[in-house]
C-alpha cells in the first residue's frame, strides 16, 4: 500500500524524558567507552555522548508512524525502512538531571528509484523551550510507494563533504558478539533485527546486525578520544551515510580521510571491507 503525502508537515505529540546519570553512563559503557565525561560522577557534571540523541528520538520516531497518512502502510512494509542518513546539530551537551523533550516533523517525502524517501526533523527542548540539539534523519521504504502530492516544508540543510580518497589515519574497532544486545539494553532502543535472529533472516538478512547508530556512536568515540583529546563537549555537528550493515562479531576501522579547521570527515569500513557508514563528517569547536 502507498504512503500518503500528507504526513508531510505532521508532527508527533511531544515526549518528555528524565536524563539520570545511569541512562548516560549505560550508554557510554554499551560502547565501551569510558570516558570520565560521560562516567564520573563525583566530578559533579556528567555528560552525554554526543550521539545519546538518538536515544531520545527512537520512540518518537515510532510514534510518528501514527501519524496521518501512514494507515495504510502494512508492517511488512514498515519493516522495509531503513536509516539512510543521519545530521545531528548539537547545540549544547546533554548534562545528567535534565528533563528533555523531543518531537518529530515530517518535512519532505519523494518518490525515489528505491521507494519512498521520507525526510524527518526531530527537536529536544530543555525544560526552559531552549533547543538542546536537531536531528534530520533520512529513511527510505523500500518498494514502498507514494499517493498524492508532496511539498517539502524544509529543505535538508547542505552537509560538510569531503570527495577525497586519502586515508590519514585508521583505528580498528572490535565488536563483539553481543553488542548489539549491549546496545539495544543500554540505549532502549529496540528493533527486533539486531537481536532476534529469526526476525532479521525474515527481513532478508544475513543474521542480526549491529544497529547503524552504534556504528556511528563508535566512530565518534574513536575520533574524539584520537583527534579532540577525550573532549566531546567540542562537537557541535556530526552525520553521514548509512551503506552497509555490520556483522557481528567482527572487527570495522574507522579511517580519517581529511580534517580541517573545524570539521573531520570520515568512513567506517566493515571486516570485509565494504564501506558501512560513508561520508561522514564531525564538525567541532
Amino acid at each position: 500500500m502507498p504512503l500518503n503525502a500528507k504526513t508531510v508537515g505532521q508532527s508527533t505529540a511531544p515526549m518528555t524524558h528524565q536524563v539520570d546519570a545511569r541512562w548516560l553512563m549505560a550508554y557510554s559503557a554499551g560502547l565501551n567507552d569510558f570516558n570520565n565525561r560521560y562516567l564520573d560522577t563525583a566530578a559533579g557534571d556528567v555528560i552525554a555522548h554526543p550521539l545519546f540523541p538518538v536515544c531520545l528520538e527512537w520512540p518518537v520516531l515510532l510514534s510518528s508512524r501514527t501519524l496521518p497518512g501512514y494507515e495504510s502502510v502494512t508492517p511488512e512494509e514498515s519493516a522495509r525502512g531503513v536509516h539512510a542518513a543521519h545530521d545531528l546539530h548539537i547545540y549544547r551537551p546533554i548534562r545528567a538531571g535534565e528533563r528533555l523533550t523531543t518531537t518529530a516533523t515530517v518535512i519532505d517525502l519523494a518518490a525515489i528509484k528505491p521507494g519512498a524517501a521520507q525526510a524527518t526533523r526531530l527537536d529536544t527542548v530543555d525544560d526552559s523551550g531552549e533547543l538542546v540539539c536537531r536531528t534530520y534523519q533520512l529513511g527510505i521504504s523500500r518498494g514502498v510507494e507514494i499517493v498524492g502530492e508532496a511539498e517539502a516544508i524544509e529543505a535538508l540543510p547542505t552537509t560538510p563533504l569531503s570527495e577525497t580518497s586519502n586515508v590519514l589515519s585508521e583505528w580498528p574497532i572490535t565488536v563483539g558478539a553481543g553488542a548489539a544486545h549491549v546496545y539495544t539494553e543500554c540505549a532502549r532502543i529496540f528493533n527486533p533485527i539486531h537481536t532476534d535472529k529469526a526476525v532479521a533472516l525474515a527481513a532478508g538478512l544475513p543474521d542480526i546486525i549491529l544497529h547503524g547508530t552504534a556504528t556511528l556512536a563508535l566512530a565518534i568515540s574513536t575520533l574524539i578520544d584520537n583527534c579532540l583529546g577525550g573532549q566531546p563537549e567540542r562537537v557541535s555537528r556530526l552525520g553521514g551515510r548509512f551503506t552497509a550493515m555490520v556483522l557481528m562479531p567482527s572487527t570495522i576501522k574507522v579511517q580519517l580521510k581529511e580534517e580541517s579547521s573545524d570539521t573531520f570527515f570520515f568512513d567506517v569500513l566493515t571486516e570485509d571491507g565494504q564501506v558501512a557508514f560513508s561520508h561522514g563528517y564531525l564538525c567541532f569547536k
